[in-house]
């Protein structure tokens, strides 16, 4: 009776997760959908695959849209017999982001079931979670693969916790092994990375209590093992995907460096340390967790309009010469957010009444969680802190395998986000409950940490000006009086308002609980008290970054690379500043739509209108010298520093000649401009001249100032390939373009003498394979970035597809390790319900 009353409150539980996720997001009521800026690079970028998809009913994983080309793993591909992304899609079948905050709800309720067993303390810990701010913040940008990862992160805790704590070998095993699939298959490995990062203290915590004898060694030695074998048949199920990303990324920016210079070291992996340490938390920021709007809150609050009118105002009053305008604008960052980071699109925050109840959690909470929980937290926010605690930083990038891969340490915090809400309502059930702690110890503990917290806001109320600031050390140089005491002031308002608020929450917990100490409130209303105050707190502020702004029509969210305007259409856009910019593309797009419709041939398009390499509206039309995407191949990466940082008007023209761009998009977005190239090199030439290179920094300053069209830049290491080759000039020869898929290319050659041919397709050295007359042949790089291969005298059919070894491989052994996990699984379950009747039997 008992077990089926627990199961009836699971499922209201369930049911209040969806209407919590739904109420959240009412626009998709009426059929709107999110405008995320990064799914709209997306569509963009991906449009070559997704539309050969369609065409063909098959996969490409390679796609010329974006930086010459570049392998789809990371661009949405998908793989044959992936059945953990399929259960992933069903699992995600809400609209989005109804999907996402249902999942961070269900997923953090199984864990607290796990870790207390009981299902209010459960439902609360679930909002507390669900409902942090930076996700909501993540959803509005469109990181989705980001949401999609963390969404797993707490029901694979609670496998590992059924295993380590709870002994349920055979369901932690299940519950591990699936989630940990289901979390690489959302394909964001630096969020399971840091995930892990911060688990790595829970192991050390059981080997801790298995040393001192707290548990037997034996359990910890078989529950390290379920886990293991559990996290390796989860990667297992996502062999295709980790292979072929592993083989990727090796010849990105995340893998070795190439060149020697002032930045790189040659050989050395991973990214240089300013990009890697750029968005860096300060280490006053992260109070953030606790008080959103410390440092502002967001690079662009809702506040801030009215802030600029008024700063605008102040300048025509007292700026009177060009030479002190020019001073303020070197001053000028965000006129709300104040911090460390280049820029935010909000703060980290955890909630008023998470962040007191986590700090009683370390208290009350039992030692099995409190002391891996905090190490776990100390660690994930020192590293969050980045540039600003380089000491750390340094020893983890130099030492530590894979931390040199990723970007952003400030995104660390969301191991934060999950173990905080964990450890609070792990306490606040001992709080409640335990009668192994006193009311002293217990009205000891609420003083203190109470009194300490409100003590500390009402220190930073009072004294908050001198003590923060409110201002940055460059805006302290350039800014007259007049506009930083302004600044403070509004940036001391916004913090006042949330501190107050802040304040307010956290009395209200303490005094509920003092309540129930005193046996004058009951339990429950104490938890439904503090779930409301703590749910209005969240919500609010989650709605200042993820709100109904966010939601347009169907029609923009899915084509946001509008060619025709219209009234309707600018009224719809008119105010909503996620919409503008489609009405102010609309001409550019128009003329990229125009040139694609006119010249349907395989080439490139430099667009210098919208940001070359931040923007997909080219890709969206046809192939891009440009794009936007995280992980590029580094060789492109490489180009784009050298010669496009610059813009010299002579080497410029010979790299984009070298593309194959045949049109240049330029002029403004009002009235922009085609120009077509006609020195572009083509899809392919013929060179008689080759000249040899010692080092790839010669390399890539070669190519800016040959003439491509006659001569090939070739690495020394190449030369073998030449061995009883020859090359000679041939006027009459030619290479044609016949064919164009994005994996496949077809070309037609005629000559006199053996040539080389250059192919203005991006060298990439997994997976391509040459065909001449239907015979294999070797390639080699030339050029620095493009494709090379001898051509023997004669008429020939060259073929060049791209058929990764790795996708055949992984697909194998990801159903091997799926079959593994289900035989494995059933096994375990046929195993319980045996031993489950064996004792029924022997009751009778």
């Amino acid at each position: 009776m008992a077990k089926n009353k627990n199961l009836i409150y699971i499922a209201i539980s369930l049911v209040v997760f969806i209407v919590l996720a739904f109420l959240y997001s009412t626009p998709v009521f009426t059929g709107k959908q999110l405008f995320q800026h990064d799914i709209v690079q997306y569509r963009g970028g991906a449009k070559e695959l997704l539309d050969y998809r369609a065409d063909t009913g098959k996969e490409t994983y390679w796609s010329d849209s974006m930086f010459g080309g570049m392998p789809t793993y990371q661009m949405g591909s998908q793989f044959k017999g992936d059945i953990i992304k399929q259960i992933d899609s069903k699992l995600n079948f809400f609209p989005r982001p109804v999907n996402y905050i249902f999942l961070l709800f269900a997923g953090f309720f199984l864990l607290g079931m796990v870790a207390v067993r009981n299902w209010k303390y459960a439902l609360l810990g679930a909002t507390f979670f669900g409902l942090s701010t930076y996700f909501y913040i993540a959803i509005a940008a469109g990181h989705n693969g980001k949401i999609n990862t963390v969404e797993y992160f707490a029901p694979l805790l609670a496998g590992i916790l059924l295993v380590y704590i709870r002994k349920q070998y055979i369901w932690g095993f299940i519950v591990t092994t699936l989630f940990m699939g289901l979390q690489i298959a959302a394909n964001h490995p630096q969020m399971t990375y840091y995930l892990f990062l911060g688990l790595g203290f829970l192991f050390l915590s059981e080997l801790i209590r298995a040393i001192q004898k707290k548990i037997p060694m034996k359990h910890f030695l078989i529950s390290s093992g379920i886990i293991a074998t559990s996290c390796l048949i989860g990667v297992g199920m996502n062999s295709q995907r980790i292979m072929a990303n592993s083989e990727y990324i090796k010849e990105t920016v995340r893998g070795k460096q190439i060149l020697t210079n002032d930045s790189h070291t040659e050989g050395k992996s991973g990214m240089d340390k300013e990009s890697m340490l750029l968005w860096s938390y300060g280490k006053l920021e992260t109070l953030n967790l606790f008080i959103p709007r410390l440092m502002g809150g967001g690079s662009q609050e809702p506040e801030g309009k009215e802030m600029m009118n008024k700063v605008q105002e102040l300048v025509q009053e007292n700026v009177g010469s060009q030479a002190e305008m020019d001073r303020i604008s070197k001053g000028f960052g965000s006129l709300t957010y104040w911090g460390d980071q280049p820029g935010t699109s909000g703060p980290a925050y955890q909630g008023a009444i998470v962040c007191f109840l986590a700090l009683l959690g370390f208290f009350f909470a039992w030692k099995k969680y409190r002391y891996w929980i905090l190490g776990a937290t100390v660690l994930t926010v020192f590293l969050a802190w980045g540039s600003n605690f380089m000491a750390l930083s340094d020893f983890f990038i130099d030492f530590v395998p894979f931390y040199n891969k990723f970007r952003a340490p400030s995104s660390i915090l969301v191991v934060v986000e999950l173990l905080f809400p964990l450890i609070a309502i792990i306490g606040l059930y001992r709080f409640f409950t335990d009668k192994e702690l006193t009311t002293e110890y217990k009205q000891k503990i609420l003083l203190y940490v109470g009194g300490g917290t409100l003590g500390f806001v009402l220190i930073l109320l009072f004294f908050g000006k001198s003590l923060l600031g409110f201002h940055t050390e460059n805006e302290k140089t350039y800014l007259p009086p007049f506009l930083l005491d302004y600044l403070v002031e509004e940036r001391f308002k916004l913090f006042r308002i949330d501190a107050i608020k802040a304040f307010i929450y956290v009395a209200i917990a303490v005094g509920v609980l003092f309540m129930v100490l005193k046996q004058k409130l009951n339990q429950n209303i104490a938890l439904v008290i503090i779930g409301v105050v703590s749910l209005f707190d969240l919500w609010t502020v989650n709605k200042r970054y993820l709100n109904d702004d966010n939601y347009v029509d169907k029609i923009f969210a899915e084509n946001p690379f509008q060619t025709e305007s219209s009234d309707l259409m600018a009224e719809k856009v008119q105010g909503n500043p996620n919409l503008e910019p489609i009405l102010a593309n609309v001409n550019v797009n128009k003329t990229l739509e125009t040139i694609a419709e006119k010249d349907k041939t395989h080439y490139r398009i430099f667009n210098n209108i919208l940001g070359t390499f931040s923007e997909t509206n080219t890709s969206y039309f046809k192939s891009s010298i440009g794009g936007y995407h995280a992980v590029k191949l580094r060789r492109y990466d490489d180009v784009i520093n050298e010669y496009f940082q610059i813009m010299d008007s002579v080497k410029v023209p010979n790299i984009l000649n070298l593309l194959n761009t045949k049109y240049l998009v330029v002029g403004g977005p009002e009235q922009p401009q085609a120009i077509p190239n006609p020195k572009a090199n083509g899809n392919a030439w013929f060179v008689s001249d080759l000249k040899f290179v010692k080092s790839p920094n010669q390399e890539i300053k070669s190519i800016g100032v040959i003439d491509s069209k006659k001569t090939a830049v070739i690495s020394s290491s190449d030369k073998k390939y030449f061995d009883g080759k020859t090359v000679q000039a041939d006027s009459t020869a030619y290479i044609n373009l016949t064919k164009y898929q994005p994996n496949e290319l077809e070309f037609k050659s005629q000559s006199k003498t053996p040539q080389l041919a250059v192919f203005s397709e991006i060298y990439y050295p997994h997976g391509w394979k040459f065909f001449i007359d239907e015979k294999e042949v070797p390639y080699i790089k030339a050029d620095y970035l493009l494709r090379a291969l001898h051509v023997p005298a004669g008429n020939h059919d060259i073929r060049m597809v791209f058929e990764p070894e790795v996708i055949e491989k992984g697909k194998w052994i990801s159903l091997i390790c799926f079959g593994l996990f289900i035989l494995l699984s059933g096994a375990g379950i046929y195993f319980i319900y045996r031993k489950r009747g064996k004792r029924q039997v022997e009751t009778v």
